[in-house]
């Protein structure tokens, strides 16, 4: 929402638009950790609030816990609206200052590995509880043996991963804070994740990506439905993510990975065209899970919770390699250019159906229900509600 008022704001300089995203932007100041990220809500009820180790907050539990997320890119969004937020607000709020840059310390500080890496949870405290053994310039490789059987959590989310395209949020969020503050160390942190997607990438004859690592950078199990296993779904997103990485530094090094990848995960495909989620290490055979958490090679009988098999955009994505890897220097340096003032053409009539769709009320409503709730019926959709603004807002700006 934050975001939508901003794009309001630019389009139309109406300052209720900033006063609202000013708003926002307090709300998730009480929510930051002292680590510098956030959660996935914010307690505002004192009680509750002592859980958790938030910056704002005098009265703290000593077991109150200091943890920020980046899965589903909940920090990294956060980080990119307060760092907008402030550029809005032309640099002169000092609480929305110290925000954005405690925040950006925290995650290069706290948050990447020394290997460019970065855990799906971190904390002030975590590379203190690392392996003395962990070689920054390992590359991955695949271990002798994996369990087929899932042991326990092992605290996965504390290890390098790149599950739910973490990578490109936080590449991105590195990068705007780049070209924000000026700051180099965003910019530096960004390409050491950018090195440490080549390190990630699997030896032949499964060259592509894992969705979780452990320390000496093998595949390792996360969830009870997550094995240790190369990955179609997060695969594609490392290609897309080096693809940008190559239009923004032009650096050949960040093209050298993908047409092995791209061949590999074409072979792979599934006889549907669609790309299993995990690929068993060694004999690249599809990996699914029954209803009761087995591990099969059956897609018969999966759990409907989550997606173990993906689309695949192989084509697409030869397609855009060959764009970008056959683009001139000249050609490079003038697309970098304009993608820093590129906005988003919007038609009339894509406006007339978001004007149309709204009730009497100004909201856009779902059937759906609430999922997590298990509530039937109408509701107001924000994910909705932020698209159409932000829709508008690119009307607006033209």
């Amino acid at each position: 929402m934050g975001e939508a008022f901003l794009d309001l704001y630019a389009a139309t300089a109406d300052q209720q638009f900033l006063a609202a995203a000013r708003q926002v932007g307090e709300a998730l100041r009480k929510g930051q950790m002292l680590s510098g990220g956030w959660q996935a809500s914010i307690e505002f009820e004192p009680p509750r609030r002592a859980k958790w180790a938030y910056r704002t907050h005098a009265k703290q539990s000593p077991r109150a816990k200091d943890q920020s997320s980046l899965d589903d890119d909940k920090s990294q969004s956060a980080m990119r609206f307060v760092v907008r937020l402030e550029k809005a607000l032309e640099f002169q709020d000092r609480a929305v200052h110290e925000m954005a840059v405690f925040a950006l310390n925290g995650l290069v500080e706290h948050g990447q590995f020394a290997n460019g890496g970065f855990p799906q949870v971190y904390s002030r405290t975590l590379k203190g509880t690392l392996p003395d053994e962990i070689d920054p310039n390992a590359p991955a490789s695949f271990p002798e043996s994996w369990s087929r059987k899932y042991e326990g959590h092992q605290n996965y989310w504390y290890r390098p991963t790149l599950n739910d395209n973490l990578a490109p949020d936080v590449f991105a969020t590195l990068m705007l804070a780049h070209r924000v503050y000026r700051e180099e160390r965003y910019r530096e942190a960004a390409i050491k994740l950018a090195d440490f997607l080549l390190l990630a990438q699997l030896p032949e004859p499964q060259p592509a990506w894992a969705q979780q690592y452990s320390y000496a950078m093998q595949p390792i199990w996360a969830r009870k439905f997550e094995p240790a296993a190369i990955t179609g779904g997060e695969s594609q997103g490392v290609i897309r993510t080096l693809l940008d990485i190559y239009l923004c530094t032009g650096e050949q090094k960040y093209l050298k990975p993908i047409p092995r990848a791209l061949d590999y995960l074409e072979r792979s495909q599934v006889p549907d065209g669609q790309l299993a989620r995990f690929y068993e290490l060694g004999s690249n055979r599809p990996l699914y899970f029954t209803k009761d958490y087995q591990l099969t090679y059956d897609d018969s009988d999966m759990p409907t919770h989550y997606r173990f098999q993906v689309a695949s955009s192989v084509a697409k994505l030869r397609a855009k390699y060959k764009e970008v890897s056959a683009l001139t220097q000249q050609q490079l340096e003038k697309r970098h250019e304009a993608s820093r003032c590129s906005t988003r053409r919007v038609t009339e009539k894509e406006v007339v159906a978001i004007m149309e769709s709204m009730d009497e009320r100004g909201v856009w409503v779902s059937t759906e229900g609430m999922r997590y709730y298990k509530r039937p019926g109408a509701v107001i959709d924000m994910r909705r509600t932020t698209e159409s603004l932000s829709t508008l807002a690119a009307f607006l700006a033209e």
